[in-house]
């Protein structure tokens, strides 16, 4: 069990002084050591200070990833001040709907989206990158000193919105620290290993990688978005040992064309969550990467599981600070081979959230005698292997039966015009719901939805087959990658309809 009563700032602290030249983090446009990182962060905390922020206080950040908004995390925690990262893409009602629910007493934003800030009219200061810059490259003064309360808020991350309106996880200081150690723990670092990031440090996924160069000797290498196209030649020009995957990723990657780099890229593991059954060991197979998967949720410290001996198709067993029971709608524990919800619980006090900002009613529903209630479906194997099978809510209702987005898009995916897909529940004539697929092609192939429903035929059962499918572009995604299905239309009358086609046949 790791030390886990320091909190990630004095951790920071204590690297910065007793290693100042080690490398943190690689850029693109520059390589920060923890000195440079330490000297940034105080003068961008005593900025902010000057600028009226006081403990507690929220600060909004809505950055790219770069030197500066990397030490801004240090400067925010140096200030005692309250992270709320934003999606540098995030636009109108989405946007102003975040930015006053949080409430900031700032908002740090890169120059080009500032007038996007100021159109959804919100009264709070705002403050550009340039300005940002400025105060990073001046002389600190002493710098400030936070609190040393583990427990205390560091971050409100606003959940991805899949389905509906984004809530506000409360992350303390000691969640972030815990999500860096079950990073170590699934990734297996060991020092010298360089960490490949393209996820943005405003999502999780991102935001958890900081706390790595602090407990093991490791250096990230950031880039600013994920490029399919680009990915190996990154990988392999920055020279990392690891890659992390979330959502459709691999598969995304497994669909691009064979390259020269698909077997030497120097990668020796791929980490997440939501790599599919039928893509792990074809992916291991053309890439050479065995793949390392978790499961998790920013309110239980990022990742609560991880799969450490390869099992096909697992999650894997909870971390060491984590138990997890599966459970009926009634609140008996389910056999082995049975879904049931995801229910946490923890040995470590603090390692789950304390709720959602200013939502009591989705906190109260989430956190129940103890436990957080995560609204995701798994299973046991005999061996106590855990199995993901998507969210109780990203289904349909079909006849009678309960259809799962998951296992539809499992299916879907593998046909092979098809990158990615997405199923949502839709209005039925007659009857409960029908089910409508939106497909993306992968480049330079067409989808026939005719070819598709009877491809997807024998795979399926008569409940789950499609009634509509619509063939688009491209798909609206959350920072990790996810579909954001809550964008998808509800239409019918503007895709391919099975029962239609049937009855002119």
């Amino acid at each position: 069990m790791p030390a886990r009563d320091d909190d990630f700032l004095t951790l920071f602290q204590r690297t910065a002084a007793a290693s100042p030249t080690r490398v943190f983090a690689r850029f693109p446009v520059r390589t920060i050591t923890f000195a440079e990182l330490d000297r940034m962060s105080s003068a961008l905390a005593g900025w902010l200070l000057g600028a009226g922020v006081k403990v507690g206080d929220r600060v909004a950040l809505m950055m790219r990833n770069s030197p500066v908004s990397m030490a801004m995390l240090f400067a925010i925690a140096k200030a005692d001040a309250v992270w709320v990262p934003v999606n540098v893409a995030a636009r109108g009602d989405n946007l102003g709907y975040i930015l006053q629910h949080a409430g900031p007493a700032i908002v740090i934003a890169d120059d080009d989206v500032v007038e996007i800030i100021a159109a959804t009219g919100i009264s709070a200061k705002v403050a550009t990158l340039g300005q940002a810059e400025r105060a990073a490259a001046a002389a600190p003064a002493a710098p400030p000193v936070a609190g040393s309360d583990p427990d205390r808020p560091f971050a409100i991350m606003y959940t991805s919105g899949t389905t509906g309106r984004p809530k506000g996880v409360i992350v303390s200081h000691r969640m972030l620290r815990l999500s860096g150690e079950a990073v170590a723990l699934i990734s297996d670092a060991k020092a010298g290993d360089v960490m490949f990031m393209w996820e943005p440090l405003f999502h999780i996924g991102g935001a958890q990688m900081v706390i790595l160069p602090l407990i093991r000797e490791v250096e990230l290498a950031l880039v600013e978005r994920f490029s399919a196209s680009q990915f190996w030649t990154q990988v392999k020009a920055v020279g990392a040992t690891h890659i992390h995957f979330l959502g459709g990723i691999l598969q995304i990657l497994l669909k691009q064309p064979p390259g020269p780099l698909d077997r030497n890229h120097g990668v020796r593991a791929a980490w997440g969550g939501g790599c599919p059954r039928d893509v792990w060991r074809p992916f291991e197979e053309r890439f050479g990467v065995p793949i390392r998967e978790c499961y998790g949720m920013t309110e239980c410290s990022s990742i609560t599981t991880a799969n450490l001996d390869d099992t096909l198709g697992s999650v894997g067993k909870p971390v060491p600070w984590f138990d997890v029971t599966l459970r009926r709608p009634d609140g008996s524990l389910v056999g082995a081979g049975e879904q049931g919800e995801i229910v946490v619980t923890t040995s470590q006090p603090g390692a789950l959230t304390r709720g959602y900002l200013n939502n009591p009613e989705a906190s109260a529903k989430a956190l129940r005698d103890g436990a957080f209630h995560t609204g995701d479906l798994g299973s046991w194997d005999c061996a106590g292997n855990m199995y993901f099978h998507g969210r109780m809510s990203d289904s349909a209702r079909v006849r009678g039966e309960n259809v799962s987005a998951f296992e539809v898009e499992s299916v879907a995916s593998r046909h092979p015009a098809v990158e990615d897909c997405a199923m949502i529940p839709v209005a039925a004539e007659i009857g409960e719901q029908d089910i409508k697929l939106f497909v993306k092609p992968k480049a330079g192939a067409t989808i026939d939805p005719v070819e598709l429903s009877r491809w997807l035929e024998p795979q399926l059962a008569p409940y789950q087959r499609p009634r509509y499918i619509a063939v688009i572009a491209e798909f609206e995604r959350t920072p990790s990658q996810r579909i954001m299905k809550h964008q998808l239309s509800k239409r019918t009358d503007n895709a391919w309809d099975r029962t239609r086609a049937r009855k002119h046949e």
